[in-house]
């Protein structure tokens, strides 16, 4: 570990943090919502067809995002793309305003096309602020997932609880004016052009490598997460039902997310002033992911009110797993990409992560009969993986990561 000299962060890092802050908590607080509206009085669908529009929904994500990456790096700008997806989304949330199927597919029709522009342009422009100081893109890409948590965990909690309270379309308007507002720091920022960006001092071959590393290991990770959250939730449910402790009902579901923000906070002060290597962080997270597990596994399949303490402490673990692993990712791809064709690239990492959820997804019915079985595969899978990254680091360990 290393100090780092005469770097610092920029006010386009507190510009494009707030943008995305209130455009995930505009998204995450409608999609709060909209399973409700559409079993509710209005619309009066099916629970099952509605569990289905929405899976749709949330899985044509994926594909939107490389839609925009590609406008925005070749055809009309990134800075250009954020903006009209954000104008895209808003109308979107107030399309859902209008009763009717019509509504909510135009609604979220908008809503998929404007996230699609609005988030691997944003995740693009953010890092190319950083590629003249590459030992602080950790920290400051921690500084924008920070936001990102924030974010959600606000939205679902204000437009939730409003959509509740006082009517769904109060919680549409609502994220839809949130939407808005997330634009304005966008035209308050100033765009990196790419005549300004020292070019990249790796080669080709190891660049490649590390990109193909990185898009592996963010697949295989959310992939061994989203196995061991079937446990996860099985026990959240049972402690919160027999538990002592004064933890309201709705906060045990957002329990990781409060875990990650005073995380967060640690790891960007760390990492502003010393600067160690991505992989070694990423090492860290499988390991400190492989403990969390771990500790879940000795919780007894019927827990008792005791085991509450080490369930937060799992779970304090996997906050430490995950800072250590997702905005690091984004961190290594800005690294070592061709930034022109950066939103590309972040757009498709998305797809080993989706790719991933949908192979594991096959064995779902055998999870949800024995959890304990998706929490071994992730203490297996999550210590193989730590295991690999630590023969990656001391390979290269000779290696000086100095492209300031």
């Amino acid at each position: 570990m290393e100090k780092i000299q005469n770097q610092k962060h920029t006010k386009e890092t507190l510009y494009y943090s707030i943008s995305r802050m209130l455009e995930r908590a505009s998204y995450y607080g409608l999609r709060a919502l909209v399973v409700l509206y559409m079993v509710g009085e209005i619309l009066k669908m099916e629970r099952t067809e509605a569990l289905s529009i929405y899976g749709w929904f949330t899985a044509s994500l994926v594909f939107s995002q490389i839609v925009g990456a590609l406008f925005g790096d070749l055809l009309i700008g990134n800075k250009k793309s954020i903006i009209i997806g954000g104008i895209i989304q808003a109308i979107g949330a107030f399309s859902l305003c209008i009763p009717s199927t019509i509504g909510l597919y135009l609604g979220l029709f908008l809503i998929v096309l404007g996230s699609g522009f609005f988030t691997p342009n944003i995740i693009s422009n953010f890092g190319k602020t950083y590629l003249n100081k590459t030992k602080l893109l950790d920290s400051g890409f921690t500084i924008f997932y920070l936001a990102i948590n924030l974010g959600s965990f606000l939205g679902i909690l204000l437009i939730g609880y409003l959509g509740e309270k006082y009517g769904y379309n109060i919680g549409f308007v609502i994220s839809g004016i949130l939407m808005l507002i997330s634009i304005i720091p966008i035209f308050l920022s100033k765009e990196k052009g790419l005549d300004e960006i020292e070019k990249n001092k790796f080669s080709i071959s190891k660049r490649i490598l590390n990109i193909l590393i990185a898009f592996i290991v963010v697949g295989l990770f959310w992939g061994l997460y989203e196995l061991s959250s079937i446990r996860t939730f099985d026990l959240q449910l049972q402690l919160s039902e027999i538990s002592t402790l004064d933890i309201p009902s709705y906060l045990w579901q957002s329990l990781n997310s409060i875990f990650i923000l005073p995380i967060s906070i640690i790891a960007i002060v760390l990492w502003t002033y010393f600067y160690s290597s991505q992989f070694f962080k990423l090492m860290l997270g499988f390991i400190f992911g492989a403990i969390s597990f771990g500790i879940l596994f000795v919780i007894p399949e019927v827990p008792t009110e005791q085991n509450t303490i080490i369930y937060l402490f799992s779970l304090l673990f996997l906050a430490i797993s995950e800072i250590h692993i997702a905005p690091i990712i984004h961190s290594i791809l800005t690294k070592y990409s061709n930034p022109k064709y950066l939103a590309i690239l972040i757009s498709l990492a998305f797809l080993p992560t989706k790719l991933i959820s949908l192979i594991f997804g096959l064995f779902n019915d055998k999870l949800y009969d024995n959890p304990m079985l998706g929490l071994k595969i992730g203490i297996v899978g999550m210590t193989i993986i730590g295991i690999g990254m630590i023969g990656y680091v001391i390979i290269n360990r000779k290696t000086t990561y100095n492209n300031v």
